[in-house]
């Protein structure tokens, strides 16, 4: 309890210390200050008959503190892991994105530099990357290159317009696929939003062309219909104040044959891995006995949301069914099983204390896998100083229970359980 308290002490310095100096002074922010004065668009630096560019900026500073995390971590086969606890300041991510078109209007280029400056000195820091796309109209987009699987919510291009800045509940996390090369379409018919995607696999930054395996064998669709306004708003929570009712229900299906080697380093940027539910990623050798070796499985994913904002309050849900199966390897054959089954949710609440300045939030999440029933609960607020999106200061406290989820650029570590404290204020414009 000490570390607990510590923890939650210093969390609170730091934020009283970001906030003091992030607020504005009455002379800096007009009365009507307003989200249509500045807003998450970007800067036009060249607009010409033949094309334009626009240049976009996302970066965040981050006070984390993990230590009133346990020591230590025992998994369901009975290994004993230690936990490294943090307590650092991070430039955590920038992302920095030219955009527009060429030529056409209709087709539109992505060109980005991303970096997770906690993985300094991993081949991971740095991704650099884009796409392609071409608009027939509003019913048809297609586009080739580095995008999102449409897997979960998240991964429908509504970073980082999320309650939490940027990080996950530990069942989205654990369940989603990540970002991979390939094709697909999107596009609206009639009050349905659709997307559909063919990738290299769930998840290619950090793995090379010569890691995987032939062949495009990952697919994913995502459906979202929004029947009583026709839009849902930027991201999560009700930011925009919406003066009816604005309901959303989706749904994504995703397929992917994986192997060992084309599964990204566990520090990989955005990286996703198949894990039981006590956090052991399935193709480690000897996870399930001597001498097996899972080297190639089959990974299949629903996921099901739906979602309520009214007059800056809002409730936001999603649920997952996972199996993976066609288990190949060494081995293999002495397996008791012959596919893993897990299932889980997520539930976040949110309301606007006061408009466009200060909002609080609530969420948990739980994971029922067949090697744990890990959970997670949080608790925080979003200052916007100016009031607009282009700025905002986040403080959280998270509890942990047994996450089979982690990583250095993420606030738990694989195993965490305990309390974890973090701070950040970021700019995204």
């Amino acid at each position: 309890m000490t570390a607990l308290r510590i923890t939650i002490a210093a969390t609170v310095t730091v934020t009283v210390a970001v906030i003091t100096c992030a607020a504005p002074s009455a002379q800096e922010r007009p009365a009507n200050a307003s989200p249509s004065g500045l807003t998450p668009a970007g800067f036009n630096l060249v607009n010409t008959d033949q094309g334009d560019l626009n240049f976009k900026l996302m970066t965040y500073v981050r006070y984390l503190n993990q230590r009133a995390l346990d020591a230590t971590f025992t998994d369901s086969f009975g290994t004993v892991k230690n936990i490294d606890a943090r307590e650092d300041v991070q430039l955590q991510k920038v992302n920095v994105q030219f955009n527009g078109w060429i030529v056409s209007r209709q087709l539109r280029y992505l060109a980005y530099v991303w970096t997770s400056n906690t993985s300094q000195g991993l081949g991971a820091q740095v991704v650099v990357g884009g796409n392609i796309q071409y608009t027939f109209n509003p019913r048809l987009t297609v586009g080739g290159g580095i995008n999102a699987l449409p897997s979960t919510r998240t991964l429908e291009g509504n970073f980082p317009f999320w309650l939490p800045l940027d990080n996950r509940l530990i069942a989205e996390e654990f369940f989603r696929a990540s970002y991979t090369q390939g094709v697909w379409a999107r596009g609206r018919l009639g009050g349905v939003e659709y997307a559909a995607m063919i990738g290299n696999n769930l998840s290619q930054l950090g793995v090379d062309a010569g890691q995987l395996q032939p062949g495009l064998d990952t697919v994913a669709a995502q459906l979202a219909w929004m029947p009583t306004t026709g839009e849902f708003g930027r991201g999560f929570g009700d930011y925009d104040a919406h003066e009816r009712l604005a309901t959303r229900f989706g749904v994504h299906v995703t397929r992917s044959d994986e192997n060992r080697q084309s599964q990204p380093d566990t520090e990989g940027i955005e990286n996703s891995q198949i894990r039981t539910s006590d956090g052991n990623v399935i193709f480690t050798p000897g996870l399930f006995g001597d001498g097996i070796s899972i080297t190639d499985a089959q990974y299949q994913m629903v996921a099901a949301d739906a979602g309520f904002k009214y007059r800056g309050l809002s409730l936001e849900s999603e649920f997952y069914w996972r199996t993976v199966s066609n288990l190949r390897g060494p081995g293999t054959a002495q397996l008791p099983f012959r596919e893993m089954h897990d299932t889980g949710f997520k539930v976040e609440a949110s309301a606007m204390l006061m408009p466009r300045i200060l909002q609080g939030y609530v969420s948990g999440s739980r994971i029922d896998g067949e090697y744990g029933d890990p959970w997670d609960a949080r608790a925080g607020v979003n200052y916007y100083p100016w009031a607009t999106p282009v700025i905002r200061w986040n403080a959280e406290f998270l509890y942990l229970r047994r996450s089979p989820v982690g990583g250095l650029s993420l606030p738990m570590p694989v195993g965490g359980n305990g309390g974890v404290g973090y701070t950040s204020l970021m700019i995204n414009f």
